[in-house]
């Protein structure tokens, strides 16, 4: 919206100043967190006085009982932060703007109704997962279906940019368009089930936003782009302003979320959180980066579905003493915050390992 500003430079020509993506991604990540920072308490005393607080697993690390009804639906918090900063400070009038936000409120609405049912309308199945992963598709098909008509780059479109290498793309032809809808849904869950300790998911999403960040903007310079070799993206650019916003929200959440959490995010933004970084990894053309810079999130997905293959295939024996494999590590016995740590500095190598890719090919 601010961006608008720009076309009255002539009355006053510091208002040139948000023609800058820099700049204007500053301003978002800033925003982001002084409204996280800002709204933050209010809304931990209201869902600590309407009694909207998490059930703790009886089987769960004995560590956790004491956060039985910890406020939840935290992630209200997030959302907000970043859709207000983003109508703030990207541009209105390209197409990534709405489709990111498409996709985190639609995923945000299923979050918040999966919590609201187990929360507030004490159901504990909540919605059930055949509607969640109904409306996860259905999301992924919109996006990948305008995507396919409005590819980022149409000389790319069906391909895939091998990372480490110089100028190497895979061509799947339509088999991408499968592989895309798998690409958001999965990271969608995958963030989901990483969402187990105190500031484990919110961190280790700072780190993915910050690595994409980086590939957006030189995706959306064709200078930068042409230079280090990554495929040019027009309206790109402006992804990284959306980025910074999601960056300073969960910044801000985490203030509240670190160990010991006073509120937890719930389903109603891990769910988007996932979602709308595997879309951008889409919009900016480096899919086979995803499972990099998100290593820790694709670990706590194979370790749920190593635990579940070996308990249906070898007659309820386990792989780890709990899945997903953070609580493996709780009850081996190292202590929640260590573990979240351990985590946060795996996401960082992962993350650098991940830019690294602009130099190494």
């Amino acid at each position: 919206m601010l961006y608008w500003l720009t076309s009255y430079t002539d009355i006053w020509g510091a208002f040139n100043v948000f023609r800058y993506i820099s700049v204007r991604a500053g301003g978002a990540a800033v925003t982001s967190l002084v409204i996280s920072l800002l709204l933050g308490p209010p809304l931990i005393q209201f869902l600590r006085d309407k009694k909207i607080g998490q059930s703790q697993r009886k089987d769960g690390p004995s560590s956790h009982l004491s956060k039985e009804g910890t406020p939840t639906m935290g992630g209200l918090l997030i959302f907000a932060s970043v859709v207000f900063s983003t109508l703030m400070w990207m541009r209105l009038d390209v197409r990534f703007t709405w489709l990111l936000l498409f996709v985190s409120s639609a995923l945000t609405g299923i979050g918040f109704w999966d919590d609201y049912l187990k929360l507030i309308r004490k159901d504990p199945n909540g919605a059930p997962s055949r509607i969640k992963f109904f409306v996860q598709i259905s999301v992924a098909m919109l996006v990948v279906g305008y995507l396919a008509g409005f590819p980022p780059n149409s000389q790319y479109a069906t391909s895939f940019l091998v990372p480490y290498f110089k100028r190497t793309f895979i061509e799947v032809g339509i088999l991408y368009y499968v592989i895309s809808v798998f690409v958001i849904v999965g990271a969608s869950n995958a963030v989901n089930l990483t969402d187990g300790l105190d500031g484990l998911a919110a961190g280790t999403i700072i780190f993915c936003a910050i690595a994409y960040a980086v590939f957006a903007y030189f995706a959306g310079h064709m200078k930068f782009a042409s230079y280090l070799q990554v495929v040019p993206v027009a309206g790109g650019g402006e992804i990284t302003i959306f980025l910074a916003a999601l960056i300073g929200s969960c910044l801000g959440f985490l203030w509240f979320n670190a160990y010991p959490a006073e509120i937890f995010m719930g389903d109603t933004s891990s769910l988007f959180l996932g979602g709308v970084i595997g879309t951008i990894a889409l919009c900016v053309k480096q899919e086979l980066l995803l499972p990099i810079v998100g290593g820790v999130f694709v670990l706590e997905t194979l370790s749920v579905i190593a635990q579940m293959a070996s308990y249906k295939l070898r007659g309820g024996k386990r792989i780890f003493r709990m899945a997903p494999i953070h609580h493996h590590f709780e009850l081996g016995g190292i202590a929640e915050s260590k573990v979240t740590v351990r985590f946060w500095i795996s996401s960082i190598v992962l993350m650098l390992a991940a830019i690294a890719s602009l130099k190494i090919r």
